[in-house]
């Protein structure tokens, strides 16, 4: 055998060696991460959880601060009107908050202060201010609680809906006459003038309430019929006395319905974003349409989107 030949097999049987070592370090370290229990992916796929992760805070933090957002009405000493009234027991209301915590200085002062400033909702009161603004939606004087659907023969009367017949936190009948749960509330029921419209802000409430839905059912903020709905009409009416712009009564109202069902407008925001559009930039009135905040607009949003993972919200009871 000549020497060249000899060379060149000489080296073939070297490079054979090096991919075979090659081999051998590669499967090594594959059992080295699957005994570790990361396998060949496993810092792809938790850097993939943590990323998932990340992406969830952002987007509960765009639509429910966790530092709260200031409502543009001040609360002043409706919370002491509606107790003298008896639309609130107090101490029906202190009862069913000791069993949750209690009632921390900032809720004492809404329900029993006559100087409050501007209501803020935040994630740990948003159940709290719900149930304010049911009791003044509940109790305020109105026409849309007088003439519109609530008061439609068809239903039977307006007490036999879970805004009316739900709300278990009144102090019953004014002139002290033994009555069902259901008529304690009845007997509030747009008998109060806490609130006193002008008819250009009543207009605005109606046209404005028309056009805000909930996702707990399909009807809109007109048709009051659940507490979401009663409580954020008492919110329309506190922003038109307070002479709050149309514009703005949509932005507050999709602020404070987010923090009421928050896994429904992470949901939407989800959506939105897999459509190209930034939730900052779309129109509040547009997301509180039927086609997005109603029940049945928003099971359809759902059914194209994954679970967003955040639980809260959308009870009908106190």
């Amino acid at each position: 055998m000549s020497l060249v030949k000899l060379m060149k097999k000489t080296k073939l049987k070297q490079t054979e060696i090096l991919l075979l070592a090659l081999i051998a370090v590669i499967a090594l370290l594959y059992v080295f991460e699957t005994l570790a229990g990361k396998g060949i992916q496993g810092g792809l796929a938790v850097k993939s959880d943590k990323t998932e992760k990340i992406s969830e805070e952002n987007y509960e933090q765009k639509i429910i601060p966790k530092d709260g957002v200031v409502l543009p009405v001040k609360w002043r000493n409706l919370g002491t009107q509606m107790t003298k009234a008896g639309v609130i027991d107090k101490s029906k209301m202190e009862e069913l908050y000791a069993s949750r915590g209690g009632l921390n200085d900032e809720e004492k002062k809404l329900l029993e202060g006559i100087d409050n400033g501007n209501l803020k909702i935040t994630r740990e009161n948003s159940s709290f201010v719900l149930n304010l603004l049911w009791a003044l939606g509940l109790g305020n004087k109105n026409e849309i609680l007088e003439n519109g659907p609530m008061s439609d023969k068809k239903y039977g009367g307006a007490g036999n809906f879970a805004s009316t017949g739900g709300w278990t936190l009144a102090r019953g009948n004014p002139e002290g006459e033994q009555t069902p749960y259901r008529a304690g509330a009845m007997s509030h029921y747009s008998k109060h003038r806490f609130i006193v419209l002008t008819p250009e802000q009543q207009a605005l409430v109606e046209k404005v309430s028309k056009g805000i839905y909930r996702p707990c059912c399909g009807n809109s903020t007109y048709f009051p019929d659940c507490n979401h709905g009663m409580a954020m009409l008492g919110l329309l009416e506190l922003m038109a006395s307070q002479r709050v712009s149309e514009d703005e009564m949509y932005k507050t109202a999709l602020a404070v319905n987010s923090y009421w069902f928050p896994d429904t407008y992470i949901t939407i925001a989800k959506y939105l974003k897999s459509q190209g559009k930034n939730w900052d930039k779309i129109d509040p009135k547009e997301i509180l349409g039927f086609d997005y905040s109603s029940g049945a607009g928003f099971q359809k949003v759902r059914s194209k989107v994954e679970n967003t993972g955040f639980k809260g919200g959308g009870s009908c009871g106190v």
